[in-house]
């Protein structure tokens, strides 16, 4: 292999192009501060030194899942479950749009039925109404079948993010039941991809069992399924999941937790250079600075919560969310001077499209 050096030249200067053996050594790489400052500056590049911005919705915590690590799978009977109406979700969405948020994402514990879908598709439509076609809107609402997924891109929607949480399919098998399938994962995130969608997709990293072998083949799958967005975070334990019983927490754990999250975004933005990546709410949990520090390492994206914070502790995917009591304008702007602080300026009023979807 060439020169450590040259590697991390390489890998910034033209995407694409690192084999799997190189996608390990990088996410090892011995000078963290120095393959972030890497993915940074491709990232300015790519980008600039600016933040595109979606207001996130929880719209209900309601799930027909029963993932293993996931605080409010159906089997958990602590949650105190909730769905938000039509009426809400729409007053929400009017609200960063005056706001000057440009984008939303309307996110939910996974349901299907003729309903939710008929609900999903009036809310987009009435939000289409007051905000046309220059307001951004993703969807991250699960599995759905491919009639549902066109009708809610008919009705407005932009984006959806779909995560697939492990691109190794036996890994995948340990952290959900047996009627999870992989394959169907797979199968809807292209399905999305055929009705339209720009489609995004994650990983957790730090699962039981993963290697950084593992992490490198989610990049890999990243690009083979040409993903045009990606939220993913350090995974964090639920002491209330079969996963995170009995996982030992300390400050040493979550620091790891941190470090390989960041690692990620950077490896991912080294390797796929133009895609939108989010600085996740989990690497908050985990530091205080870990959003900020997730843009620093090659993020572009953020998601502030801008639900009404009566719901906000009732979806709780993972142990230590933070938020959960901040009122949606006074958080934009310490949200907006956090950016600032960093040298980072915020994209309002802005869809914020991904340079590979533009590009595509």
């Amino acid at each position: 292999m060439e020169t450590d050096a040259h590697l991390l030249e390489r890998a910034a200067a033209t995407p694409r192009t690192l084999s799997h053996r190189e996608l390990v050594a990088l996410l090892s790489w011995p000078d963290a501060r120095e393959l972030y400052a890497a993915a940074y500056a491709v990232k300015v590049r790519v980008s600039g030194k600016a933040v595109s911005i979606r207001g996130l919705v929880e719209c209900g915590n309601v799930c027909e899942k029963d993932c293993r690590y996931c605080g409010i799978r159906k089997g958990n009977g602590k949650v105190h479950r909730y769905v938000m109406g039509a009426d809400e979700i729409v007053r929400e969405a009017e609200w960063a749009f005056k706001s000057g948020y440009g984008n939303l994402v309307l996110q939910s514990g996974e349901q299907t039925g003729a309903g939710h879908t008929e609900m999903i598709e009036a809310v987009l439509h009435r939000i289409r109404g007051f905000a046309g076609d220059s307001f951004g809107i993703t969807l991250s609402l699960g599995e759905q079948t491919e009639e549902t997924y066109r009708r809610w891109r008919a009705a407005g929607a932009h984006r959806y993010l779909l995560r697939i949480e492990t691109s190794n399919p036996k890994l995948y098998a340990t952290i959900h039941p047996a009627d999870h399938l992989w394959t169907r994962r797979l199968d809807c995130l292209r399905l999305l991809r055929r009705c339209g969608y720009q489609v995004g997709s994650g990983v957790m990293a730090g699962l039981p069992g993963q290697t950084l072998d593992d992490l490198a083949s989610d990049i890999e799958f990243f690009a083979s399924e040409d993903i045009d967005m990606i939220g993913m975070g350090p995974y964090i334990p639920h002491p209330d999941t079969p996963l995170g019983e009995g996982i030992p927490w300390s400050a040493d754990a979550a620091a790891r937790r941190l470090e390989l999250g960041l690692r990620m975004i950077a490896v991912a933005r080294l390797h796929l250079h133009d895609v939108n990546i989010a600085s996740a709410t989990a690497l908050q949990a985990l530091d205080p600075d870990g959003r900020e520090k997730g843009l620093l390492a090659g993020a572009n994206v953020m998601m502030p919560n801008i639900t009404d914070v009566g719901y906000r502790a009732n979806y709780q995917l993972y142990l230590g969310k933070p938020c959960l009591e901040e009122d949606p304008a006074a958080s934009r702007e310490k949200f907006e001077r956090r950016v600032a602080a960093i040298g980072e300026t915020i994209k309002w009023n802005a869809r914020g499209d991904s340079p590979h979807w533009e590009k595509r």
